[in-house]
């Protein structure tokens, strides 16, 4: 079938609009048609060259549909179920999956190549074989994409919020509860409100964080993540450690977040001096592959027993905490709503960028035409 799709085609250029092939589904495979998909600075990072992948590739890897059509072998879904796609597949058999930690599922090998198992590639198109960012091209009206990395949603929740549960939601929200740990009464600093960040707040007041501080060098950003929790908001670094340490006579917050569009040695260095003893630093931000922005005093490290970790999908499960998340929308205990700042087209998708990367918006996501 045929289908249309916002492809990177050569890094630095715009996303161009391709009518694309797709095969039926093969095993343990499903045709889903896509009715939104989130734009997350993960896609930029491709499209500009920061992270190296397969080209041509369809992007995209937040996005929420209907299955249309099931492959052999399919047990997860069925025809016309409703669906959130997690930007992780979870097997639910590799070493990973098996010791609790899914989010690093062996089949995420496969996320900047765009092939599923076999390899197969299961878009074609005047270019050749096209991969979709990981395994999922959200942005397209249509794909076959693999039955493990869909979670079933009821067809009550509105898509168009829940498309969030799917990347930015549960990777902000459990770099806060699960990466971070953190407990009532903690302080808790976020570097960048984005997509990511302004559901770590959400995480952290989950949790029972008494301070929330954030850090973002845009009004707006520092607005909304007071609305929806944070407790100080600044502009810059040098101030958010005044407070903190005004605040802890000096010793320190328990965990920093560090969720930018580009995580760099100094945002490192800053969390990691604004924790305290037994502190924990999240790096959820992307920077280049061979980009080193880890360089810190080791015996500070080992006398203070300071943590630092890296964090893919908030350490979240996909089919435990995709569901929970939804239901705590549902039940008014999460916000998704405040977050979406605008829809787009999919021809709309450089524009979309473009506001992505100058501010303006929390999330923005595309609708899809059929």
């Amino acid at each position: 079938m045929k289908t249309q799709a916002a492809v990177v085609v050569e890094p630095g250029k715009p996303i161009e609009i391709e009518e694309l092939t797709l095969d039926k589904p093969g095993p343990n495979e499903v045709l889903i048609q896509y009715l939104y998909g989130g734009l997350c600075h993960s896609d930029v990072h491709i499209s500009i060259g920061d992270t190296i992948a397969r080209l041509p590739m369809v992007l995209g890897h937040e996005g929420a549909g209907i299955i249309q059509e099931v492959g052999p072998g399919v047990t997860r879904v069925k025809p016309g179920d409703h669906v959130i796609c997690s930007f992780t597949p979870t097997c639910g058999r590799c070493k990973y999956c098996a010791t609790g930690r899914q989010s690093v599922c062996d089949m995420n090998a496969a996320m900047l190549e765009g092939h599923l198992a076999g390899p197969r590639w299961p878009i074609s198109g005047p270019r050749g074989q096209y991969g979709a960012m990981c395994t999922l091209g959200t942005f397209s009206q249509y794909n076959v994409i693999n039955e493990y990395s869909v979670v079933v949603v009821d067809d009550d929740i509105p898509l168009d919020k829940a498309v969030l549960v799917g990347c930015g939601v549960p990777t902000g929200w459990g770099s806060a509860v699960y990466a971070a740990d953190t407990k009532p009464g903690d302080m808790v600093v976020i570097f960048g409100i984005g997509g990511i960040g302004i559901n770590a707040v959400q995480g952290a007041k989950h949790a029972g964080a008494e301070h929330i501080i954030v850090i973002d060098p845009l009004q707006n950003k520092r607005d909304k993540a007071i609305e929806l929790g944070a407790t100080l908001a600044f502009d810059n670094a040098a101030e958010a450690k005044a407070a903190i340490d005004d605040l802890t006579n000096g010793q320190g917050a328990d965990s920093a977040i560090i969720t930018t569009d580009l995580i760099t040695a100094e945002q490192v260095s800053d969390g990691f001096s604004m924790i305290g003893r037994g502190g924990i630093m999240v790096l959820t931000a992307l920077n280049r592959i061979d980009e080193i922005t880890v360089k810190l005093p080791s015996t500070e490290m080992s006398y203070f027993r300071k943590t630092i970790k890296g964090s893919l999908f908030g350490d979240c499960n996909p089919t435990y905490d995709i569901p929970n998340l939804v239901r705590m929308y549902a039940d008014g205990k999460l916000k998704l709503d405040e977050l979406i700042t605008r829809e787009y087209s999919l021809e709309q998708v450089n524009e979309g960028y473009d506001d992505l990367l100058a501010g303006k918006n929390i999330r923005g996501v595309i609708k899809h035409q059929h």
